[in-house]
């Protein structure tokens, strides 16, 4: 009976030291809702948690011309990451932005042929094609592992996230949040959240 005892009492604190080591097993998730005053611009809105400890880690998106549009129109990404731009119509393109984040001057004339930039600072950075005034999209680059871009319903999940208390920001072309909120997030739990936004 004690050998049995004993052998559980490492295999549980195994399986802590495990949870400690594998945050992306043991941490919880925060899902939820954007509600909007004007429901069709709840599609494409950032949702990200401030303050979680960790090292950034960059990625590598890619952002088509397709349509006379930019695909996805908004994507999110750490900082670091870079995102590599693709021309998939029949007709020139390029690609301009002249934020404080980000300047670009890319020329994206050729079908097919990836154009990379790297995004090393934090902001919403606007895309724009100086050749079709009516394109437009945005990169937002976020000093945080942790955020989602939200569906047409206006919901997000954000999966994966270590245990503790965060500030919950969320960022959209046309909507501004009404108030500051703040999440805490358990192991093997999902916390359950609503923003409010409106024009």
């Amino acid at each position: 009976m004690k050998k049995s005892s004993g052998f559980l009492k490492v295999a549980l604190l195994v399986t802590g030291f495990s949870c400690i080591s594998t945050s992306a097993h043991c941490g919880g998730n925060v899902t939820g809702r954007i509600y909007a005053s004007m429901a069709r611009y709840k599609q494409g809105a950032v949702v990200y948690l401030k303050g979680v400890p960790g090292k950034i880690k960059p990625k590598n998106v890619t952002v088509a011309q397709k349509n006379l549009e930019f695909t996805p129109h908004v994507v999110a990404i750490p900082i670091g990451s870079t995102v590599s731009f693709v021309n998939r119509d029949k007709v020139n393109h390029d690609i301009f932005s002249a934020d404080p984040s980000k300047s670009l001057d890319i020329n994206n004339s050729e079908q097919g042929v990836f154009k990379k930039a790297v995004f090393d600072k934090a902001g919403v950075v606007n895309l724009l094609c100086t050749i079709h005034s009516e394109m437009s999209g945005y990169v937002v680059v976020l000093d945080s592992n942790h955020y989602a871009v939200t569906g047409p319903d206006g919901r997000f999940s954000i999966r994966d996230v270590p245990p503790g208390r965060y500030e919950l920001a969320a960022w959209s072309e046309k909507l501004k949040s009404l108030k500051s909120q703040t999440v805490t997030v358990k192991n093997g739990e999902t916390s359950l959240v609503s923003i409010q936004m409106r024009k």
